[in-house]
């Protein structure tokens, strides 16, 4: 069995993962100033830019840091073993803000902040190549299964419906469109870079 390597698919996902994950393990859940620096809010959007970036930090309870920590564990692992190109990492770089701006259609959505968008984007990145480009049919399966899954996710959570649902478990609302933009996001930027994924990778 080949030993898996570093190699720079590999390095540039880790370092879109740690840009993103580092700071929210730092901030922990984010205190009453953070939150109203750093959250997303549409009317200040505009002449905050930072927001678009800064949103996925703040976390509003242990639950819900604790949790988008153990998603993040688990997308780098994905991106560890898939072994994606760089402009896979350069797709989820990119989908990182554009999920955050994709909330701009709900302006009544005052407030959010949190990993879980930006995670759903980099899931699909690495679902979209693996679809598109697995080395056997069972991996192409696999990475279709996974968009299946995760289009089933966001509309069972119905984003159209409106800002915010309540999930039993969990002692915050949930975001439906954070997770939808998150999955468009993804999938169209992962699409766009198969051209520097090659065949059979």
């Amino acid at each position: 069995m080949r030993p898996l390597r570093l190699s720079s698919g590999r390095v540039a996902w880790l370092m879109v993962w740690a840009l993103l994950l580092v700071p929210a393990l730092l901030m922990g859940v984010a205190d009453p100033l953070s939150r109203e620096v750093l959250s997303w809010q549409p009317a200040r959007a505009g002449a905050e830019p930072w927001r678009w970036w800064s949103a996925a930090w703040v976390h509003f309870s242990d639950l819900h840091w604790l949790a988008n920590l153990l998603g993040a564990l688990l997308v780098a692992l994905l991106g560890w073993f898939l072994n994606p190109p760089r402009a896979a990492a350069w797709a989820w770089a990119l989908a990182w803000p554009l999920t955050h701006l994709s909330l701009l259609i709900q302006p009544q959505l005052q407030r959010y902040g949190g990993l879980s968008g930006v995670l759903h984007a980099g899931v699909a990145v690495c679902a979209t190549g693996l679809c598109l480009r697995g080395r056997s049919t069972g991996e192409r399966g696999l990475g279709a299964a996974v968009l299946a899954g995760l289009l089933l996710k966001v509309a069972l959570e119905q984003p159209w419906a409106g800002p915010l649902i309540h999930v039993a478990g969990w002692d915050i609302a949930i975001a439906p469109l954070a997770h939808a933009g998150g999955v468009f996001w993804g999938t169209l930027l992962g699409a766009i870079g198969l051209r520097f994924w090659p065949a059979g990778r």
